[in-house]
């Protein structure tokens, strides 16, 4: 469907190719609707799609000088924000991957020290991650980490072999990571407590 009529739309064009800003206006006010709607139909997040929406029009103003006005004016701005909407979920995608990282990369650090674990309200914030291990993964982790026992120490209160005590800490620590992974405001917040804890003054 056309949004403006050709001869029109290629003056306002040529008008906003010398700065014209009545024209950018002009153009705004009869392709905005359709860009929400078409990046909308993409996002489906409204205060997402304002700011695409923005910067396809911000866009629009720095090139205006090398705008072809032969070539389909309405085809180039649905594959400006069609790129535009691209970008962001490929931004989205390694902000995620980032973020996997820096838990799973924090996740090792802390709970393999005993730092955090001091820390009263980190561990009340943990001890939700600890608390969905089955039985002798937690009391293996518990024992380890919490009171400070050896690997032995643990095994002998366990009526277990030293390995085996490994092993479930070894699964403890995955099932955490993986617990923080899918509660990744829990796993911020034991990030700053650790963060707040260890910061040189």
């Amino acid at each position: 469907m056309r949004i403006l009529e050709d001869g029109y739309q290629k003056e306002l064009l040529i008008r906003l190719s010398k700065g014209d800003r009545e024209a950018f206006h002009a153009i705004y006010q009869s392709y905005s609707k359709a860009m929400y709607l078409r990046m909308m139909n993409m996002v489906r997040d409204a205060d997402v799609v304002e700011d695409l929406l923005q910067d396809l029009f911000i866009k629009l103003w720095i090139k205006r000088e090398t705008l072809d006005t032969e070539k389909s004016f309405q085809s180039y701005m649905y594959t400006v924000a069609q790129n535009l909407v691209y970008n962001y979920f490929r931004k989205i995608s390694n902000e995620q991957a980032l973020i996997r990282s820096l838990i799973v990369t924090g996740a090792d650090h802390w709970l393999n020290g005993s730092e955090l674990l001091e820390n009263k309200q980190a561990r009340e914030m943990l001890q939700m991650a600890i608390n969905q291990l089955t039985a002798q993964r937690k009391q293996a982790f518990n024992l380890v980490k919490i009171d400070g026992k050896t690997y032995e120490e643990a095994g002998e209160i366990m009526g277990i072999s030293r390995a085996t005590v490994n092993t479930h800490m070894t699964k403890a620590l995955q099932s955490i990571k993986e617990y923080l992974l899918k509660n990744q405001d829990l796993a911020f917040l034991v990030m700053s407590i650790y963060a707040a804890a260890n910061r040189v003054i």
